[in-house]
């Protein structure tokens, strides 16, 4: 039979979408937008091809290098179908034009001990010495050095135990590096923030999650400008951090996958559950884990599942890394499925004109973020807009990438010099007054003191809530529900999202909740301004619905 392997890729993919391989969304899109461009590959206006003889030869070349660790070192790399669509799809689609490979980057997002690391070393083999490319550079890179030789020393084990292979090439192998000097090409490990001289033909950037910074990313992007069909390897595992650069890059990459980004040049695919999938049911960690029964074991996984069961404070970093869920706080309090449910992308406040609202003010000190969260109610169901402002210069601080990205997406006000100037904020509520109907502005005189002043001497219904934990666990135990009753609605609002992630529950003898952070850097503003506007509502529900119709009066 022609071509087996890539026969076994596109069964995979037929199979995923009809539903005969349990897989989570994220790989039936992926496995769909495979099966639909070969559906288009014959027509004229498409400008991409599918070269199955070039994707076979890929995956065979994959398949004469060993394991080399494990029950099967030292047999050969039998690539699982899921493996096989990864490396079809990468090397095998070309554009029409001039013959060269379509895809410039894979992201893979997959649990750990699913052989990630092995596959990324194969891929750095091939690229630095079978690819064709003189002078080819490629890298391994990661935070730390132990992290880098994660793919680096099983690319080297491979290349010295491979039948012929630095014979062939041949390949100069040594202690941290490779390197042929035939096609004066190289391999090595890179360690930390690179600098700008190099020029990548192949960068492999190994658990991305734990980059704090896209220096990494950025730097071997940008100096790929000078190859003619350079790639781009990203293979992790999810993280905590979902305000760091590889969260932001998996957002691009599902965004490719659902239809609403365009991007010809990233093959993407994410190993996860489903947002209704039961965690605690062991069958559906299959769907997470494509190697299940291969390198990763049922019971391996099944000790897991105990321990997350038995263990709360395991439970989330065992998710995060063998069911690939992004779960930020290592306790955290709100359930983010649930959050996510929530995003209304087609609401926008100047709809709610006129009407009645309560608004949340979280006056942090004056170089870190100030939110104003702005709740509209109706009935049981709460709408909620957030705006935050930082000063210029803590925003374009090295570790803020995250701060950066929101303020050229004009997600966050960014106010001139070195602490955030109230005007702002004070122009912002004079404004609101024009356009609703203000029941209130809660405060917490803390920060807040002289900003209330000033705006109830303009005649704004200013209100003093202190952040005590009587005052706010009423108003975040009702956030909660409302979120799980599917009863709030919010756009969709990145910066509030990542901040509801942060929050940690603290709980008293009597039941009480206050909500809290376990880092200093995860900040919660919008959601205890937030809770602070619910506070209010819940107390004062406004003209349109009395409490007194909901329980009736109370005598005493």
């Amino acid at each position: 039979m022609a071509n087996p392997r890539v026969n076994r890729a596109n069964r995979y993919a037929r199979d995923v979408v009809a539903g005969k391989i349990d897989a989570c969304r994220f790989v039936r899109l992926a496995c769909q937008r495979h099966l639909d461009d070969l559906a288009r590959e014959r027509d004229k206006s498409f400008p991409y091809r599918f070269d199955r003889k070039t994707a076979e030869q890929y995956c065979r070349l994959v398949e004469q290098f060993p394991h080399v660790k494990g029950k099967w070192a030292g047999q050969p790399f039998l690539l699982q179908p899921w493996q096989l669509f990864i490396l079809c799809c990468v090397f095998g689609w070309k554009r029409k034009s001039d013959g060269l490979r379509r895809f410039r980057e894979m992201y893979v997002e997959v649990p750990r001990k699913n052989g990630k690391s092995a596959l990324a070393a194969a891929i750095g083999l091939l690229m630095a010495f079978v690819d064709g490319e003189s002078g080819a550079e490629v890298y391994s890179g990661a935070t730390s050095e132990k992290q880098a030789w994660e793919v680096f020393r099983p690319a080297r084990l491979m290349a010295e135990q491979a039948d012929g292979f630095k014979e062939d090439i041949p390949v100069d192998i040594r202690a941290k590096a490779m390197f042929c000097h035939r096609t004066a090409s190289k391999f090595e490990p890179l360690i930390g923030k690179p600098g700008d001289g190099a020029s990548p033909h192949c960068a492999i950037i190994d658990e991305y999650h734990e980059h704090q910074t896209p220096d990494l990313y950025d730097t071997m992007k940008t100096g790929m400008g000078a190859r003619t069909q350079p790639l781009q390897v990203v293979i992790t595992t999810a993280g905590t951090n979902i305000s760091g650069p590889c969260y932001d890059r998996r957002g691009h990459v599902v965004q490719v996958l659902e239809g609403l980004s365009e991007d010809d040049t990233l093959f993407g695919i994410i190993f996860t559950l489903d947002e209704d999938d039961d965690w605690t049911d062991l069958d559906n960690w299959r769907k997470a884990n494509p190697n299940f029964g291969v390198s990763v074991f049922e019971d391996f996984l099944a000790d897991r599942l105990r321990e997350a069961k038995s263990q709360a404070s395991r439970q989330n970093i065992i998710r995060c890394k063998h069911l690939n869920q992004w779960l930020n706080a290592n306790t955290a309090w709100m359930n983010m499925v649930a959050w996510n449910k929530c995003a209304d992308r087609s609401l926008a406040m100047d709809d709610f004109s006129g009407r009645p609202c309560w608004i949340g003010l979280d006056l942090a000190n004056k170089v870190d973020i100030t939110a104003m969260v702005i709740l509209f109610r109706d009935g049981d169901t709460y709408t909620a807009f957030g705006r935050y402002y930082l000063a210029e210069e803590t925003v374009w601080l090295p570790e803020n990438t995250h701060y950066q990205s929101w303020a050229q997406e004009e997600l966050i006000v960014v106010t001139p010099g070195a602490v955030t100037d109230f005007e702002f904020i004070k122009d912002d509520l004079r404004s609101m007054a024009e356009k609703f109907d203000i029941q209130e502005v809660a405060y917490d005189p803390w920060q807040a003191a002289q900003l209330a002043s000033e705006m109830d001497q303009e005649g704004l219904p200013m209100v003093e809530m202190r952040q005590t934990v009587l005052n706010m666990s009423e108003p975040m135990k009702q956030l909660e529900a409302s979120v799980l009753s599917g009863d709030f609605r919010f756009t969709g609002d990145p910066v509030l999202t990542w901040m509801a992630s942060n929050v940690t529950a603290h709980f008293d003898a009597k039941d009480n909740i206050y909500p809290r952070k376990d880092r200093r850097e995860a900040k919660i503003d919008g959601i205890v301004a937030l809770i602070m506007a619910m506070g209010r509502a819940m107390l004062n529900q406004g003209p349109e619905r009395s409490i007194y119709e909901e329980r009736g009066v109370l005598f005493l």
